[in-house]
């Protein structure tokens, strides 16, 4: 009798430790929140172990980001430095698992569209309000190149457009190809660009960008109608931040269409806007900032303290 009650008794304080470990495995989700809301963004730094994944080190979003980690005072978060397909390689692997991931991103970008994903609010305005992707010109390509200046001038589109060559290219095709077939079953589109202009014969012009994958779209796209309507010979030249400015300034390179302001690339603007020409927008309402995947259980900056 003793011993039946002893195994009883060991019984039922097993039932009740593995109820206690169900219980708090199920108040606990992949994302590292409770059901009851009560972990937030502790668990999740803990499991990011602090690390925001960001881009290659010259890009306006990181200088932006290093100044949200000291206005947000994020002493224990650390910005870890890539490139652009590196952090999209994590933000998949991460959600393929459903796992926390904190990143800097922007939009457009084809990411958006494959996953559910969000911005953090930004109450400092640390990353500022939408921005506009602007193109820019070297001094004189007006007087030398006229037929492309005027393009470049005319050039300008939506996000959901360059979102359709960004997809494109996701899914598999290169972006020559892309932008290829972009243009022409947009042809309403390309001719209001184009309409009046005479083409030239062969000559050279000079792109400059960034490996972000909205300006590759662009670039690309810019390319095919200068070569395949108004008769260009271009070189497109993949480059960072710093150098595509420094081309533009310098005349060795004759446009990019790449220059995020007024934030992402104030200081190149505020260096260089006297030895360049502005030639406006050629998309608005863009955006930069840091961004989850919509099941991460946090949604402001200030959620990282």
């Amino acid at each position: 009798m003793k011993l039946t009650k002893k195994m009883l008794l060991i019984g039922g304080l097993a039932s009740m430790l593995a109820l206690s470990a169900c219980g708090q495995a199920a108040n606990t989700n992949k994302a590292g929140n409770d059901t009851a809301g009560n972990t937030g963004a502790a668990a999740i730094g803990k499991q990011v172990n602090y690390q925001i994944i960001g881009i290659d080190p010259g890009a306006g979003i990181m200088k932006a980001t290093d100044e949200a980690i000291k206005q947000y005072d994020l002493s224990d978060w650390k910005l870890i430095e890539g490139s652009g397909a590196a952090m999209t390689a994590m933000l998949d692997k991460a959600i393929k698992k459903e796992e926390p991931i904190i990143i800097t991103g922007w939009t457009p970008h084809w990411m958006f569209s494959k996953y559910d994903l969000k911005f953090l609010d930004d109450p400092k305005k640390v990353y500022g309000d939408a921005e506009e992707i602007h193109t820019i010109a070297r001094n004189g390509l007006k007087e030398d190149q006229p037929v492309a200046y005027e393009f470049l001038d005319r050039f300008e589109w939506t996000s959901d457009e360059m979102g359709e060559i960004m997809s494109a290219i996701q899914d598999g095709k290169s972006p020559e190809a892309a932008a290829e077939e972009w243009a022409e079953s947009h042809s309403d589109r390309v001719n209001a660009w184009t309409e009046g202009l005479t083409p030239v014969n062969g000559a050279a012009l000079k792109l400059s960008y960034v490996a972000w994958d909205s300006e590759i779209a662009s670039t690309n796209l810019l390319k095919y109608v200068l070569e395949s309507k108004l008769g260009y010979k271009v070189t497109a030249l993949q480059v960072e931040a710093g150098p595509m400015w420094t081309g533009v300034a310098s005349g060795d390179v004759d446009a990019m269409a790449a220059a995020w302001l007024p934030l992402t690339h104030a200081d190149y603007w505020d260096k260089y806007k006297d030895q360049v020409e502005d030639l406006g927008a050629n998309m608005t309402g863009v955006r930069t900032g840091l961004v989850v995947p919509a099941y991460v259980d946090i949604n402001s900056i200030e959620d990282l303290k």
